[in-house]
């Protein structure tokens, strides 16, 4: 990533200057870079500030295709997350191949109200329409993952589970004996942003207690759902569950074949 991505990055980390305002998380030839912004927008109540922390993943081929983008906020529900998500995708679709980011987060600034007065009353939290339940659905990809460990377990779980809900995905969290699974289900761009937001987020803490990133994440398995395959209508913990348990959840939305592959020789 050179010039003008270069020239943008430099121009928003003098922009936001503040504590804590921007952060760069990872940079990588083949993978891009990813950073932070934090900062506020107006609310749909005048002069109530909204905070809002947007993580941008720019691919190395950046400006010519368009970033990745995650929205959190404790101030906001999942369903509100997910609107403001998908519009700053949209938005950010829309724009020329250019430097865009500046504008996004002006965008959000400004739009936030409009996007939470229409959600304020709308339906409540689940998968983006266009992600189907049932089976064989068209475009749904798959990831099984396997996670080292959780110091931090409460505050862990819940960016996963917060991750998984902005992004429109499904699956289960195993805790299996010392074993930690994690199986998603979604739109192959959105468990990619996933992997990012994984590798890149600092969700736990090392053995001193300091934040730290998830280095040890493993793939099991990737790829696009089949025939028989069925998505999980909803994000889950399961803790502990007893092998009968598991194979009837997983032989029901038609994953034996993962269960049996990868997960069961961790339960003995």
């Amino acid at each position: 990533m050179a010039g003008p991505a270069e020239e943008e990055l430099g121009a928003l980390a003098a922009i936001f200057c503040g504590p804590g305002e921007w952060e760069v998380l990872s940079r990588s030839e083949t993978d891009g870079t990813v950073f932070r912004i934090l900062t506020e927008a107006e609310g749909p109540t005048e002069h109530v500030a909204v905070p809002l922390e947007l993580v941008f993943h720019l691919p190395a081929g950046y400006p010519s295709c368009a970033p990745g983008i995650s929205v959190s906020s404790e101030r906001l529900t999942r369903a509100q997350r997910a609107a403001v998500r998908e519009e700053l995708l949209e938005r950010a679709q829309s724009l020329p191949a250019e430097p865009m980011v500046h504008q996004l987060v002006l965008w959000a600034q400004q739009h936030l109200g409009r996007i939470l007065t229409q959600t304020g009353l709308g339906p409540g939290p689940g998968p983006r329409p266009s992600s189907t339940t049932g089976q064989g659905d068209e475009g749904l990809w798959m990831a099984l993952l396997r996670l080292d460990h959780m110091r931090a377990r409460t505050r862990y779980v819940k960016a996963l589970r917060q991750w998984a809900s902005d992004l429109g995905l499904t699956g289960r969290l195993v805790f299996l004996g010392k074993a930690i699974l994690l199986l998603l289900q979604g739109r192959r761009e959105d468990i990619k942003e996933y992997l990012v937001l994984q590798k890149t987020c600092r969700v736990d803490v090392d053995a001193s207690g300091k934040k730290c990133r998830e280095k040890m994440l493993s793939v099991l398995f990737e790829g696009p759902a089949q025939p028989q395959h069925a998505r999980f209508p909803a994000f889950e913990v399961r803790e502990d569950p007893g092998v009968d348990e598991l194979r009837a959840e997983f032989e029901a939305a038609g994953l034996q074949g993962l269960l049996s592959e990868f997960v069961l020789g961790l339960a003995k």
